[in-house]
Formats: C-alpha cells, structure tokens, sequence
C-alpha cells in the first residue's frame, strides 16, 4: 500500500482544485498528476491481484501502436510502450473531478516512478486516455497514448448542446434526438477540445444540425466519411392515433 500513502501525500500538498469544464481546450491540469509505477507481469491473475489491492493496471504507448496498417507501426522501442499501476483512489478522484464524459477528452501529466515513493523518474509526459472498462461502473483498467506537443491524436470528443432555452422546436413542444455523442477529431496534442457545444437555438421542428454545420477550430480536423451525417434533429411528439377497426 506504498503507492497508495505516496499519492495521498502528494494529493494534501496540491490540494486539487477541480478543473472548469467550460474551457474549450483541455490543457493538461498540474492538479491531476497521475502518478504510476511500472508492471513488470502481465495476465489475467496479475491484473486482478492488483486490482484486490486497490491498483488498477494501465498501460501507455504512442498511437502509432493503433493503426491498422502494420507499415505505420514503428518498433517496439520507439513506440514508449509501458505496462504500468495506477492508485485506484487517485483515478476516482480525478474522475469526480473532471467528469467522467470528458475523461478520453482531456490530457493528465503522467509521472512514472522508479517504485512507490521513489525520487526516481523513469519517464513523464502527457497522457490521454483513451480506454476504460466502464460497463459495470468500475474502473478495470486504464489505457493511456502518449500527448507530445507537435504530435497529432485520433480523439471522440463529446457533443454537448446548449441553447435548448432559445430552441424555436423545444418551445413548440418538440423533443431533441441525438444522433451523435461523439465526433472523431484529428487534434494537435496540445489543443485537444474537451467536448465540442452544439447551438440548438435556431432549429425549428424537422430541422437538423449536420456535421458539416459543425464549427471547429482550424487546428482540428473531423474524421468522418460522410459529413452529412447528422448529429440531432427536433421531431414533433404529436402522436397520430388511428381508432381500431370495429369488428
């Protein structure tokens, strides 16, 4: 329980101010350091060991490791590819903090230390997450890509509306569905958006809001086929009920 003492010193000394949400880019917060130590064993038994003992294993690499085109991977060495443990308590702070919706949206400096509460830094950097076991509502494990400046990330950033209060369609009694809760961007590691805000102020019943209708800064760039999908449109909830046939 070494790493668990080391973290919550570390936790009184920084005292973790919660981070606004309203802000378009992420940033990496220095109030969410997350600190780790290295996993030499793999396997199921492993993971769950660590699990009993309040760690959840995690793992770091570049994102070149994900490309589907095995020309694009790089080798083993510079892929920064480590197996790692991560304080439970530590990640359910920041995701209380932080929202969960907006966690795979936002970067955290990673530290990772010779051993728990060793002065010895092997590696640091920032970090997105990308994966976590959430079906249950426990965390299982912890996937995290490498966020070098200059680099450039495959990210699903949340949609979020505003402006239901102004909505022609809303007012008119009419109700939103979301066809989207997610866009996959091309971010710059630095200037990855923690969710992307959808006005719904002038959409009327039977109107759409499409992904080509979607303003993104021009760092960031939408990966999809088909920019006419769309994102949420305002039906009417009139029901036409027929009267049943008399026999």
């Amino acid at each position: 329980m070494a790493l668990a003492k080391w973290w919550r010193g570390m936790r009184t000394a920084a005292k973790f101010p919660p981070p606004s949400v309203q802000s378009l880019y992420s940033q990496s917060s220095p109030y969410h350091t997350i600190q780790a130590v290295p996993r030499e064993a793999t396997g199921s038994r492993v993971a769950g060991r660590e699990r009993t003992q309040g760690r959840i294993p995690a793992v770091v690499f570049t994102q070149n490791l994900l490309e589907k085109n095995p020309n694009a991977r790089s080798s083993a060495s510079s892929s920064r590819k480590r197996l790692l443990t991560t304080e439970k308590k530590q990640i359910q702070a920041i995701l209380r903090s932080v929202e969960s919706p907006f966690f795979c949206s936002t970067t955290f400096p990673l530290q990772i230390r010779a051993g728990a509460g060793s002065s010895v830094m092997l590696e640091s950097g920032n970090v997105l997450p990308i994966h976590r076991e959430e079906g249950t509502g426990k965390i299982l494990n912890l996937v995290f890509v490498w966020a070098d400046p200059g680099t450039e990330l495959k990210v699903d950033v949340p949609v979020v509306f505003k402006g239901e209060e102004n909505c022609p369609g809303l007012q008119k009694g009419g109700r939103l569905n979301q066809f989207r809760t997610t866009l996959k961007l091309l971010c710059p590691a630095e200037n990855i958006p923690q969710k992307i805000e959808v006005d719904l102020s002038n959409l009327d019943i039977g109107e759409r809001i499409f992904m080509r209708d979607i303003s993104l800064h021009p760092s960031l760039k939408l990966l999809s086929k088909d920019e006419t999908t769309p994102v949420c449109k305002v039906v009417s909830t009139d029901l036409k009920t027929s009267k049943p046939a008399l026999a």
